[in-house]
Protein backbone atom coordinates (compact mmCIF):
# COMPACT_ATOMS: atom_id res chain seq x y z
CA UNK A 1 0.00 0.00 0.00
CA UNK A 2 1.23 3.46 -0.92
CA UNK A 3 -0.22 6.71 0.43
CA UNK A 4 0.20 9.95 -1.52
CA UNK A 5 -1.04 13.42 -0.60
CA UNK A 6 -1.67 15.27 -3.85
CA UNK A 7 -1.97 18.68 -2.17
CA UNK A 8 -5.53 19.60 -3.10
CA UNK A 9 -8.80 18.00 -4.16
CA UNK A 10 -8.51 19.22 -7.75
CA UNK A 11 -5.20 17.37 -8.21
CA UNK A 12 -6.67 14.34 -6.41
CA UNK A 13 -9.70 14.24 -8.70
CA UNK A 14 -7.57 14.69 -11.82
CA UNK A 15 -5.31 11.83 -10.72
CA UNK A 16 -8.28 9.57 -10.01
CA UNK A 17 -9.86 10.37 -13.39
CA UNK A 18 -6.68 9.33 -15.22
CA UNK A 19 -6.23 5.94 -13.55
CA UNK A 20 -6.84 2.98 -15.84
CA UNK A 21 -5.78 -0.07 -13.82
CA UNK A 22 -6.96 0.88 -10.32
CA UNK A 23 -10.58 0.70 -9.20
CA UNK A 24 -11.90 3.29 -6.72
CA UNK A 25 -12.93 1.10 -3.79
CA UNK A 26 -12.09 0.16 -0.22
CA UNK A 27 -9.89 -2.90 0.10
CA UNK A 28 -11.40 -5.96 1.69
CA UNK A 29 -8.27 -8.06 1.42
CA UNK A 30 -8.56 -8.87 -2.27
CA UNK A 31 -5.71 -9.12 -4.75
CA UNK A 32 -6.77 -6.48 -7.29
CA UNK A 33 -5.30 -2.98 -7.58
CA UNK A 34 -7.47 -0.43 -5.81
CA UNK A 35 -7.34 3.26 -5.00
CA UNK A 36 -9.05 4.75 -1.97
CA UNK A 37 -9.69 8.27 -0.65
CA UNK A 38 -9.57 7.57 3.11
CA UNK A 39 -11.04 10.97 4.06
CA UNK A 40 -14.33 10.11 2.35
CA UNK A 41 -14.22 6.34 2.46
CA UNK A 42 -12.49 4.30 5.18
CA UNK A 43 -12.42 7.17 7.68
CA UNK A 44 -15.70 8.89 6.75
CA UNK A 45 -17.13 8.52 10.27
CA UNK A 46 -14.04 9.98 11.96
CA UNK A 47 -14.36 13.67 12.96
CA UNK A 48 -12.55 16.03 10.57
CA UNK A 49 -10.21 17.36 13.27
CA UNK A 50 -9.15 13.83 14.17
CA UNK A 51 -8.55 12.90 10.53
CA UNK A 52 -6.36 15.95 10.03
CA UNK A 53 -4.40 15.17 13.22
CA UNK A 54 -3.80 11.70 11.76
CA UNK A 55 -2.60 13.17 8.45
CA UNK A 56 -5.70 12.05 6.58
CA UNK A 57 -6.48 14.99 4.31
CA UNK A 58 -9.05 15.35 1.54
CA UNK A 59 -6.24 15.10 -1.01
CA UNK A 60 -4.71 11.89 0.38
CA UNK A 61 -5.06 8.75 -1.71
CA UNK A 62 -4.03 5.19 -0.95
CA UNK A 63 -3.01 2.79 -3.67
CA UNK A 64 -3.29 -0.92 -2.94
CA UNK A 65 -1.12 -2.65 -5.50
CA UNK A 66 -2.61 -5.92 -6.72
CA UNK A 67 -1.12 -9.01 -8.31
CA UNK A 68 -2.18 -8.38 -11.90
CA UNK A 69 0.13 -9.78 -14.54
CA UNK A 70 2.63 -7.15 -15.73
CA UNK A 71 1.63 -7.71 -19.36
CA UNK A 72 -2.02 -6.91 -18.54
CA UNK A 73 -0.96 -3.62 -16.96
CA UNK A 74 1.64 -2.84 -19.63
CA UNK A 75 -0.99 -3.03 -22.43
CA UNK A 76 -3.01 -0.16 -20.99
Amino acid sequence: MISIDLGNTQSRDSFLNHLEVFTLAESLGGVESLVCVPFNMTHAAVPVETKLEMGITESLIRLSIGIEDFEDINQI
